[in-house]
């Protein structure tokens, strides 16, 4: 039995049919189409499952678009409103489709698959809950997101004047950030070393420290350091590169004492630095209104339809399941114990080596630059 359920015309997205013999407006006899998409890891839209209402996907008739139909979530049917003719094409598009799912393997089938592999009386675990599985299915998951899977996401954001960008729920490191001039070419950033936005306490006249009702240090909502920052931009007559300059004086060029300089302050990008405690990306003051795109590392467990697995690192994730369960159970025979260490790690680096992606046509174009002479 084939791994791809469906057909190539729903894995792209879309199910067609044509009207067999004429049919009523609406009623028992009406024009009625039954979506049949596969629910399973092969073939599933943007919300990991059928369509879940009318907005999912568009319907159109001799590819004429029409919203004269309803649809039932139920029996996944759609029912045309208006009379059909025998012959009618109708063409049921979903409107974001899933395309390249057919590379990943989703949890529940990860937990299935070591269930009926690793767990029986003649096993390498005798016994374990289905629970205990889940579990260390999605510690496993988290920890080769970090740096085994293609676990980067992104986000673009129009940078507002307080010149703040929220990390993303799922926000574990961040893989670059930049900002997109004109001609959508990405212009990195760098962190600054040189400010910050530290715990503000609030002081009286007298410099004392001030309490809020329940005893504990009054704290303001942004520092004076941020603030002093975020408004140290010139007039917007300035050039981007002057108003940077002049927002990070250390990075001032100063003909004639280039010195000593540091490769990462040689540039007018503009730079940013990331408050882990209030969960905010601060950026200087020339960046305001740019267009801002952040790619970050996620732990891959932040919604159901992102638990995947990718087939190259399937192996891995079922050793790492393995060893977790024996380590951490007494029906498992310690002699298993090293062994299930020893392929975890070997099923991991596997994994690492596939999914590098290298390309030796495009190691080769990158490696011929080391040949050009450098002309003093």
């Amino acid at each position: 039995m084939p791994l791809f359920e469906g057909t190539q015309q729903q894995y792209y997205g879309s199910q067609s049919f044509t009207t067999s013999a004429a049919q009523a407006a609406g009623g028992a006899d009406a024009g009625e189409y039954v979506l049949t998409f596969p629910n399973n890891d092969t073939l599933q839209n943007t919300l990991g499952t059928m369509p879940i209402n009318s907005s999912d996907f568009n319907v159109t008739v001799n590819n004429v678009a029409t919203s004269n139909y309803t649809y039932n979530a139920t029996t996944y049917t759609v029912t045309l409103n208006s009379p059909v003719s025998a012959g009618v094409a109708v063409l049921i598009t979903i409107i974001n489709p899933d395309l390249g799912n057919y590379q990943f393997i989703s949890l529940p089938t990860i937990v299935n698959n070591f269930m009926i592999s690793y767990v029986g009386s003649d096993k390498i675990i005798p016994r374990t809950k289905r629970s205990n599985v889940a579990f260390h299915a999605q510690r496993a998951i988290q920890e080769l997101s970090y740096d085994t899977f293609k676990s980067i996401k992104s986000q673009e954001i129009e940078l507002p004047p307080n010149l703040k960008m929220p990390l993303p729920h799922d926000y574990v490191n961040y893989v670059k950030v930049c900002y997109v001039d004109n001609a959508g070419v990405e212009k990195l950033l760098y962190p600054t070393r040189k400010t910050g936005n530290p715990t503000a306490l609030l002081q009286d006249g007298a410099y004392s420290y001030t309490y809020n009702s329940d005893g504990d240090l009054a704290i303001a909502s942004d520092s004076t350091t941020w603030s002093r920052f975020q408004n140290s931009s010139n007039s917007n007559s300035e050039s981007d590169t002057d108003n940077y300059r002049n927002t990070e004086e250390d990075f001032n060029l100063v003909e004639g004492r280039r010195f000593g300089l540091e490769p990462e302050m040689a540039q007018s990008n503009g730079v940013f630095y990331i408050d882990e405690q209030k969960g905010y990306i601060h950026f200087s003051s020339s960046l305001s209104g740019k267009l801002i795109s952040l790619k970050y590392i996620s732990d891959g467990l932040a919604t159901d339809d992102e638990m995947v697995v990718h087939k190259f690192a399937e192996e891995a994730v079922y050793k790492h399941i393995a060893y977790a369960i024996a380590s951490t159970h007494t029906s498992v025979a310690p002699t298993y114990i090293p062994l299930l260490k020893k392929e975890r790690f070997a099923a991991t680096r596997k994994a690492k080596l596939r999914l590098s992606n290298l390309k030796i046509e495009e190691l080769t174009q990158v490696m011929r630059g080391k040949s050009k002479q450098i002309k003093h």
